[in-house]
């Protein structure tokens, strides 16, 4: 009874699978045909357009400033070294300028009038550098006759345009600077003494000067601090003597020093005399 029931079991997976052979096989014709290769799709250009040498997505601004490396070196070294150059242009304005005897003396001013704050740092500094410019223009002219103009025409390269525009900074150097300081700073520097001043080096010639400018600006502030020193000395000596011990002299001689200062004209009487000076 139990071989009965196994063989009909067999009988019947032997008859499915018969019939799914034969579904697969009648399938397969259906399933492996070749599939067909897509068509190339071809695009139409007009005929104004040309392939071999296709238009630039980006135009070149003709006011667009570019920076380039110098030399063989990269971008952002060359940037580095700009960066660096600007940030000693300050130094330079005090180096070979009359700024430093300038503010020298505003600053002497207003120490000798009792004043600590008043005028400003920054009020000296900007009137400093207004008559900076003020003198310094001629000689900026002379530099841009001789060396810019010529460079922007093409006529002579950068180094020839650095060495002409330094002719006219350094004729004003030595109009200014005091031979004592020249000889200081030629020892200092162990060169042999030039036999015309024209041929000193940059290197001695800038530090005398600076030294010069900066001994000037002392010597004017020295003579310009006497007559508000003796305005102190009488009224402390005045106050003492009344007895106003409990009263600072200060209080009282400031306001008499600014009198005094307003009504000279203290100002036109100062830059003019400092104008002159450089006249």
């Amino acid at each position: 009874m139990k071989i009965a029931v196994i063989g009909g079991r067999t009988t019947l997976l032997l008859v499915l699978l018969v019939m799914s052979t034969g579904a697969f096989a009648a399938a397969a014709p259906a399933t492996g045909e070749p599939a067909t290769a897509p068509t190339p799709s071809t695009s139409v250009l007009p005929d104004n357009i040309s392939t071999d040498n296709p238009p630039s997505s980006t135009s070149v601004d003709p006011n667009e400033i570019r920076i380039t490396g110098m030399g063989n070196g990269s971008v952002p070294w060359t940037i580095v070294v700009l960066l660096t150059f600007l940030t000693l242009i300050p130094s330079l304005l005090l180096c070979v300028t009359p700024f430093a005897r300038l503010l020298v003396v505003f600053h002497f001013l207003r120490q000798a009038l009792g004043l600590q704050t008043t005028p400003t740092n920054q009020t000296l500094i900007g009137v400093a550098l207004i008559l900076t410019f003020f003198l310094m223009q001629p000689v900026g002219a002379a530099i841009y006759e001789s060396s810019v103009l010529p460079m922007q025409s093409g006529r002579i390269t950068a180094m020839q345009a650095i060495e002409r525009g330094a002719r006219p900074v350094r004729r004003f150097m030595l109009h200014y600077v005091r031979e004592k300081d020249v000889s200081l700073f030629v020892e200092l520097a162990k060169e042999s003494r030039p036999r015309d001043p024209k041929d000193l080096s940059m290197r001695v010639l800038v530090p005398a000067y600076i030294l010069s400018e900066l001994s000037t600006g002392f010597q004017i502030g020295t003579v310009l601090f006497l007559p508000f020193l003796v305005i102190d000395m009488v009224v402390a000596s005045i106050s003492t003597s009344v007895g106003m011990l409990q009263l600072p002299p200060v209080v009282i001689s400031t306001p008499l020093k600014l009198l005094l200062f307003v009504m000279v004209d203290g100002w036109n009487l100062l830059i003019g005399s400092l104008m002159k000076s450089f006249s």
